[in-house]
Protein backbone atom coordinates (compact mmCIF):
# COMPACT_ATOMS: atom_id res chain seq x y z
CA UNK A 1 0.00 0.00 0.00
CA UNK A 2 2.92 2.34 0.75
CA UNK A 3 4.42 1.77 -2.74
CA UNK A 4 1.03 2.43 -4.32
CA UNK A 5 0.71 5.76 -2.52
CA UNK A 6 4.22 6.93 -3.35
CA UNK A 7 3.48 8.00 -6.98
CA UNK A 8 0.46 9.89 -5.72
CA UNK A 9 2.65 11.77 -3.24
CA UNK A 10 5.11 12.67 -6.00
CA UNK A 11 2.43 14.20 -8.25
CA UNK A 12 0.63 16.00 -5.44
CA UNK A 13 0.71 19.80 -5.90
CA UNK A 14 2.44 19.24 -9.25
CA UNK A 15 1.60 22.70 -10.59
CA UNK A 16 3.21 24.36 -7.56
CA UNK A 17 6.35 22.23 -7.96
CA UNK A 18 6.60 23.13 -11.64
CA UNK A 19 6.15 26.82 -10.83
CA UNK A 20 8.99 26.56 -8.31
CA UNK A 21 11.47 25.21 -10.87
CA UNK A 22 12.67 28.68 -12.09
CA UNK A 23 13.25 29.78 -8.50
CA UNK A 24 15.18 26.60 -7.69
CA UNK A 25 17.31 26.93 -10.83
CA UNK A 26 17.97 30.59 -10.03
CA UNK A 27 19.08 29.67 -6.51
CA UNK A 28 21.36 26.92 -7.82
CA UNK A 29 22.91 28.99 -10.60
CA UNK A 30 23.07 32.43 -8.99
CA UNK A 31 23.66 31.68 -5.32
CA UNK A 32 25.33 28.27 -5.25
CA UNK A 33 27.10 28.68 -8.59
CA UNK A 34 28.44 32.15 -7.84
CA UNK A 35 29.50 31.08 -4.35
CA UNK A 36 31.50 28.16 -5.76
CA UNK A 37 32.97 30.45 -8.43
CA UNK A 38 34.03 32.96 -5.77
CA UNK A 39 35.65 30.28 -3.62
CA UNK A 40 37.58 28.84 -6.58
CA UNK A 41 38.91 32.22 -7.68
CA UNK A 42 39.89 33.12 -4.11
CA UNK A 43 42.80 30.72 -4.62
CA UNK A 44 44.01 32.61 -7.70
CA UNK A 45 46.07 35.72 -8.27
CA UNK A 46 43.28 37.56 -10.10
CA UNK A 47 43.73 41.31 -10.33
CA UNK A 48 41.58 43.49 -12.57
CA UNK A 49 40.01 40.49 -14.31
CA UNK A 50 39.49 36.93 -13.02
CA UNK A 51 42.05 34.41 -14.25
CA UNK A 52 42.78 30.83 -13.28
CA UNK A 53 46.33 31.33 -12.05
CA UNK A 54 46.29 29.41 -8.79
CA UNK A 55 48.45 30.69 -5.94
CA UNK A 56 47.26 28.32 -3.22
CA UNK A 57 46.57 29.97 0.14
CA UNK A 58 48.57 33.11 -0.63
CA UNK A 59 45.48 35.33 -0.69
CA UNK A 60 44.34 34.03 2.70
CA UNK A 61 47.84 34.41 4.18
CA UNK A 62 47.91 37.99 2.99
CA UNK A 63 44.36 38.57 4.23
CA UNK A 64 45.05 37.47 7.80
CA UNK A 65 48.37 39.33 7.92
CA UNK A 66 46.79 42.64 6.85
CA UNK A 67 46.10 45.04 9.71
CA UNK A 68 43.11 46.52 7.90
CA UNK A 69 41.37 43.14 7.77
CA UNK A 70 42.15 42.41 11.43
CA UNK A 71 40.71 45.79 12.42
CA UNK A 72 37.58 45.08 10.37
CA UNK A 73 37.11 41.71 12.10
CA UNK A 74 37.55 43.32 15.52
CA UNK A 75 35.01 46.02 14.64
CA UNK A 76 32.56 43.42 13.36
CA UNK A 77 32.93 41.43 16.58
CA UNK A 78 32.35 44.49 18.82
CA UNK A 79 29.49 45.79 16.67
CA UNK A 80 27.95 42.32 16.42
CA UNK A 81 27.99 41.48 20.13
CA UNK A 82 26.62 44.88 21.13
CA UNK A 83 24.02 44.82 18.36
CA UNK A 84 22.76 41.35 19.27
CA UNK A 85 22.45 42.06 22.98
CA UNK A 86 21.16 45.64 22.89
CA UNK A 87 18.69 45.20 20.02
CA UNK A 88 17.19 42.09 21.63
CA UNK A 89 16.95 43.71 25.06
CA UNK A 90 15.59 47.04 23.82
CA UNK A 91 13.23 45.38 21.35
CA UNK A 92 11.82 43.02 23.97
CA UNK A 93 11.44 45.75 26.62
CA UNK A 94 9.63 48.04 24.18
CA UNK A 95 7.40 45.16 23.07
CA UNK A 96 6.59 44.28 26.68
CA UNK A 97 5.63 47.90 27.36
CA UNK A 98 3.40 48.10 24.29
CA UNK A 99 1.84 44.76 25.23
CA UNK A 100 0.28 46.43 28.29
CA UNK A 101 -2.54 47.79 26.08
CA UNK A 102 -1.40 51.38 26.56
CA UNK A 103 -3.16 54.34 24.97
CA UNK A 104 -1.97 55.45 21.54
CA UNK A 105 -0.29 52.09 21.06
CA UNK A 106 -0.59 52.31 17.28
CA UNK A 107 1.06 55.72 17.27
CA UNK A 108 3.98 54.60 19.41
CA UNK A 109 4.41 51.46 17.32
CA UNK A 110 4.47 53.49 14.12
CA UNK A 111 6.96 56.01 15.50
CA UNK A 112 9.30 53.29 16.76
CA UNK A 113 9.10 51.30 13.52
CA UNK A 114 9.43 54.34 11.25
CA UNK A 115 13.29 54.41 11.21
CA UNK A 116 13.26 50.95 9.64
CA UNK A 117 11.67 52.51 6.53
CA UNK A 118 14.86 54.49 5.90
CA UNK A 119 17.73 53.05 3.91
CA UNK A 120 21.01 52.53 5.73
CA UNK A 121 22.56 55.33 3.70
CA UNK A 122 19.90 57.81 4.87
CA UNK A 123 20.24 56.56 8.46
CA UNK A 124 24.01 56.94 8.29
CA UNK A 125 23.79 60.49 6.96
CA UNK A 126 21.21 61.48 9.58
CA UNK A 127 23.37 60.22 12.42
CA UNK A 128 26.48 61.73 10.88
CA UNK A 129 24.77 65.10 11.30
CA UNK A 130 23.44 64.29 14.77
CA UNK A 131 26.88 63.20 16.01
CA UNK A 132 28.78 66.01 14.29
CA UNK A 133 30.45 68.07 17.06
CA UNK A 134 29.99 71.34 15.16
CA UNK A 135 26.20 71.32 14.91
CA UNK A 136 25.04 68.06 16.51
CA UNK A 137 24.50 66.88 20.08
CA UNK A 138 27.79 68.28 21.35
CA UNK A 139 27.07 71.75 19.98
CA UNK A 140 23.52 71.78 21.39
CA UNK A 141 24.64 70.75 24.89
CA UNK A 142 27.47 73.29 24.90
CA UNK A 143 25.05 76.03 23.85
CA UNK A 144 23.07 75.22 27.02
CA UNK A 145 26.07 76.09 29.19
CA UNK A 146 28.12 72.87 29.47
CA UNK A 147 31.18 74.20 27.64
CA UNK A 148 33.36 71.19 28.46
CA UNK A 149 30.88 68.59 27.21
CA UNK A 150 32.41 66.34 24.55
CA UNK A 151 30.50 63.84 22.41
CA UNK A 152 32.15 63.13 19.06
CA UNK A 153 32.27 59.34 18.63
CA UNK A 154 32.64 59.50 14.85
CA UNK A 155 35.85 61.50 15.20
CA UNK A 156 37.41 59.37 17.95
CA UNK A 157 39.13 56.26 16.60
CA UNK A 158 38.75 54.47 19.94
CA UNK A 159 34.93 54.64 20.03
CA UNK A 160 33.94 55.29 16.40
CA UNK A 161 32.38 51.84 16.02
CA UNK A 162 29.97 52.71 18.84
CA UNK A 163 28.81 55.74 16.86
CA UNK A 164 27.96 53.36 14.01
CA UNK A 165 26.24 51.09 16.55
CA UNK A 166 23.96 53.93 17.70
CA UNK A 167 22.68 54.41 14.15
CA UNK A 168 22.22 50.68 13.66
CA UNK A 169 20.23 50.33 16.87
CA UNK A 170 18.05 53.31 16.01
CA UNK A 171 17.07 51.77 12.70
CA UNK A 172 16.65 48.10 13.62
CA UNK A 173 15.18 48.18 17.14
CA UNK A 174 11.69 48.99 15.85
CA UNK A 175 11.62 45.86 13.69
CA UNK A 176 12.81 43.71 16.60
CA UNK A 177 10.12 45.27 18.77
CA UNK A 178 7.39 44.35 16.26
CA UNK A 179 8.63 40.75 16.01
CA UNK A 180 8.70 40.45 19.79
CA UNK A 181 5.29 42.08 20.11
CA UNK A 182 3.83 39.57 17.67
CA UNK A 183 5.30 36.78 19.78
CA UNK A 184 3.89 38.25 22.99
CA UNK A 185 0.44 38.66 21.45
CA UNK A 186 0.54 34.95 20.60
CA UNK A 187 0.81 33.97 24.28
CA UNK A 188 -2.45 32.69 25.72
CA UNK A 189 -3.97 35.10 28.23
CA UNK A 190 -4.75 32.16 30.53
CA UNK A 191 -1.02 31.75 31.17
CA UNK A 192 -0.85 35.26 32.60
CA UNK A 193 -3.92 34.63 34.73
CA UNK A 194 -2.49 31.37 36.07
CA UNK A 195 0.82 33.10 36.92
CA UNK A 196 -1.01 35.83 38.84
CA UNK A 197 -3.09 33.28 40.71
CA UNK A 198 0.10 31.42 41.71
CA UNK A 199 1.61 34.67 42.95
CA UNK A 200 4.47 34.72 40.42
CA UNK A 201 5.89 38.21 39.94
CA UNK A 202 5.77 39.84 36.51
CA UNK A 203 9.51 39.70 35.84
CA UNK A 204 9.66 36.02 36.83
CA UNK A 205 6.73 35.28 34.54
CA UNK A 206 8.59 36.86 31.63
CA UNK A 207 11.89 35.18 32.51
CA UNK A 208 10.70 31.68 33.37
CA UNK A 209 7.54 31.27 31.28
CA UNK A 210 7.06 33.81 28.49
CA UNK A 211 10.60 33.97 27.07
CA UNK A 212 11.00 30.16 26.83
CA UNK A 213 7.66 30.00 25.02
CA UNK A 214 8.91 32.60 22.53
CA UNK A 215 11.94 30.52 21.54
CA UNK A 216 11.04 30.38 17.80
CA UNK A 217 10.63 34.16 17.72
CA UNK A 218 14.00 34.68 19.38
CA UNK A 219 15.75 32.28 17.01
CA UNK A 220 14.27 33.97 13.94
CA UNK A 221 15.13 37.39 15.32
CA UNK A 222 18.71 36.32 16.03
CA UNK A 223 19.15 35.13 12.44
CA UNK A 224 17.78 38.42 11.07
CA UNK A 225 20.07 40.48 13.30
CA UNK A 226 23.12 38.30 12.61
CA UNK A 227 22.68 38.45 8.84
CA UNK A 228 22.46 42.24 9.04
CA UNK A 229 25.62 42.39 11.17
CA UNK A 230 27.74 40.34 8.76
CA UNK A 231 26.87 42.51 5.75
CA UNK A 232 26.98 45.92 7.48
CA UNK A 233 28.40 48.34 4.93
CA UNK A 234 26.08 51.24 4.17
CA UNK A 235 26.14 52.71 7.66
CA UNK A 236 29.93 52.79 7.77
CA UNK A 237 30.26 54.32 4.30
CA UNK A 238 27.63 56.98 5.02
CA UNK A 239 28.86 57.88 8.50
CA UNK A 240 32.63 57.55 8.47
CA UNK A 241 33.85 56.12 5.17
CA UNK A 242 35.86 53.68 7.25
CA UNK A 243 37.65 56.44 9.19
CA UNK A 244 39.22 57.97 11.08
CA UNK A 245 41.97 56.17 9.19
CA UNK A 246 40.80 52.55 9.20
CA UNK A 247 39.27 52.69 12.69
CA UNK A 248 35.72 51.85 11.51
CA UNK A 249 36.62 49.41 8.74
CA UNK A 250 34.29 46.40 8.35
CA UNK A 251 34.67 43.21 6.23
CA UNK A 252 32.02 44.16 3.65
CA UNK A 253 33.79 47.45 2.93
CA UNK A 254 37.12 45.64 2.72
CA UNK A 255 35.67 43.31 0.07
CA UNK A 256 34.18 46.18 -1.95
CA UNK A 257 37.35 48.27 -1.85
CA UNK A 258 39.63 45.45 -2.99
CA UNK A 259 37.31 44.22 -5.73
CA UNK A 260 36.27 47.56 -7.26
CA UNK A 261 38.77 50.21 -6.10
CA UNK A 262 42.07 48.38 -5.64
CA UNK A 263 41.38 46.06 -8.60
CA UNK A 264 42.49 42.98 -6.67
CA UNK A 265 39.77 40.41 -7.24
CA UNK A 266 41.70 37.54 -5.65
CA UNK A 267 41.99 39.35 -2.32
CA UNK A 268 38.35 40.47 -2.49
CA UNK A 269 37.23 36.90 -3.22
CA UNK A 270 39.24 35.59 -0.26
CA UNK A 271 37.64 38.14 2.07
CA UNK A 272 34.14 37.43 0.74
CA UNK A 273 34.74 33.69 1.20
CA UNK A 274 35.52 34.32 4.86
CA UNK A 275 32.27 36.29 5.13
CA UNK A 276 30.42 33.39 3.49
CA UNK A 277 31.94 31.05 6.06
CA UNK A 278 30.64 33.34 8.81
CA UNK A 279 27.13 33.20 7.37
CA UNK A 280 27.30 29.39 7.17
CA UNK A 281 28.37 29.26 10.83
CA UNK A 282 25.23 31.26 11.67
CA UNK A 283 22.75 29.43 9.43
CA UNK A 284 23.76 25.83 10.17
CA UNK A 285 23.05 26.01 13.95
CA UNK A 286 19.78 27.84 13.22
CA UNK A 287 18.68 25.16 10.73
CA UNK A 288 19.59 22.46 13.24
CA UNK A 289 17.64 24.14 16.03
CA UNK A 290 14.63 24.75 13.79
CA UNK A 291 14.42 21.47 11.91
CA UNK A 292 16.72 18.95 13.59
CA UNK A 293 14.56 18.51 16.67
CA UNK A 294 11.40 18.12 14.61
CA UNK A 295 12.85 15.20 12.68
CA UNK A 296 13.67 13.42 15.92
CA UNK A 297 10.09 13.71 17.21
Amino acid sequence: MTDARRPVQIFRHLSAKIAAIPMVLTALVIFVGCSVWTIVYSFTGSKLLPRLKFVGLDQYDRLWSTNRWLVSIENLFVYGICMLILSLVLGFVLAALLDQKIRFENTFRTVLLYPFAFSFIVTGLVWQWVLNPEFGVQNIVRSLGWDTFTFDPLYNSDIVIYGVLIAGLWQSTGLIMCLMLAGLRGIDEDIWKAARVDGISTWKTYLLIIIPMMRPVFITTLVIIASGIVKVYDLVVAQTGGGPGIASEVPAKYVYDFMFLNQNLGQGFAASTMMLLTVIIIIVPWAYLEFGGKRRV
